[in-house]
This record gives structure tokens, sequence and C-alpha cells, in this order.
């Protein structure tokens, strides 16, 4: 059954908006200093956090459905914008781990959360080249 995802932007002044998920969580959006007023992340930034977001969100949702327990899990997320493109055409990862968990294990989890993250299927039918990182600690 479809799950219905819904969204209100509505402009508060200049170019700050109120983005919300139609629940009870809103982010506000804005431009930089040279046209905003720098008061949120930029909606490009947001989709770029999104993916960080959720690759985090399905790699601690897969270590925990196959009994992998995560002492710590960090994600950085690197987007190139190039004028070209007019968007993000690259986003490199940068993917830190620590269980007690054995590297094929690990791996295990990792290709779980590439196969099933909804945000990181986005990137890749938009063509973005996606690279991954991981370093594993103990």
């Amino acid at each position: 059954m479809p799950q219905k995802l819904l969204s209100t932007a509505k402009l508060i002044k200049d170019f700050r908006i109120a983005v919300d998920n139609g629940r009870t969580h809103s982010v506000c959006i804005d431009l930089p200093p040279e046209l905003g007023t720098n008061m949120g992340p930029t909606a490009l930034e947001l989709a770029v956090m999104s993916y960080a977001g959720c690759f985090a969100t399905i790699f601690a949702l897969m270590a925990k459905k196959t009994r992998v327990t995560l002492k710590d899990l960090e994600v950085k997320l690197e987007a190139l914008k190039t004028d070209e493109a007019g968007t993000v055409s690259e986003a490199s990862f940068k993917i830190m781990v620590k269980t007690d968990a054995s590297e094929e294990t690990v791996n295990r989890v990792f290709k779980l959360t590439v196969e099933n993250c909804p945000v990181g299927k986005l990137f890749e039918k938009a063509g973005v080249k996606i690279t991954y990182n991981m370093k594993l600690e103990k």
C-alpha cells in the first residue's frame, strides 16, 4: 500500500520558508546571506542532509535487524554541485562504524543499507555518482 508523504512550504519573509511534514515537524529553509537571511539551510542542502540522515537511519535499522550492536555511527556526506548539472552530481560518503561485529558482518549491513535507503534511491535514479568510504573501529 502506498504511503502518502505530505509537505507544505510557507513563505515567511524574503526567501525564508517554513517547510513541514504534514505532521508536527517543520524546518526553515533560506538562502545564504548574499541573497537571503541565512536563517536555515537551502533546500538543496536539506536534500543532502536528508540523504546523510536517511543513510544513518537505515544503517542503524539494518544493524538492529541483523543483531549487530553499534557503539557509534557517524555518516559524513560531501556533495558536489556543478554549474553544468545545476544540481548535485557527486556524493561522497565517509562512514565511521564502531562495533564488535566482524568486518564481513558490517559489510552486509552496509550492503543492505545501500539497497534499502529510500533517499539514496532518489539520488541514484538522478544519476548522482556516489562513492563510499567506510571505516570500522572496535
